[in-house]
């Protein structure tokens, strides 16, 4: 397990199904970024996240790079990077479409 405050990148779907029943079982919020490793706005927006990692540590931010794991992004209905999804005890929250930091303040 990652410690808090950081952000944890999923790279099977062993991995991705752990990180969310952890979450979901905390009754925790989990921030969900699909990204890309050749999407630059995706590049802007890591050391946003994890800076919003550190001031959070309650909440739990998993990454997921839709190449990678391509059924996770096609089963969230991934279609541009970067999106965020918020989701808490399995619902979704709210999606986040783009390189929209003012968005993703989570206060």
């Amino acid at each position: 397990m990652a410690e808090e405050g950081q952000v944890i990148s999923c790279h099977t779907v062993e991995s991705w199904n752990e990180q969310l029943q952890k979450g979901i079982a905390a009754k925790k919020l989990i921030v969900v970024d699909f990204t890309a490793s050749w999407c630059p706005p995706c590049k802007l927006m890591s050391p946003i996240l994890s800076e919003l990692a550190k001031k959070l540590p309650a909440v739990i931010f998993l990454k997921v790079d839709v190449d990678e794991l391509k059924s996770v992004a096609e089963e969230w209905a991934v279609e541009a990077m970067p999106t965020f999804v918020l989701t808490k005890e399995g619902k979704v929250l709210e999606r986040i479409v783009g390189a929209k930091k003012d968005e993703l303040q989570l206060n």
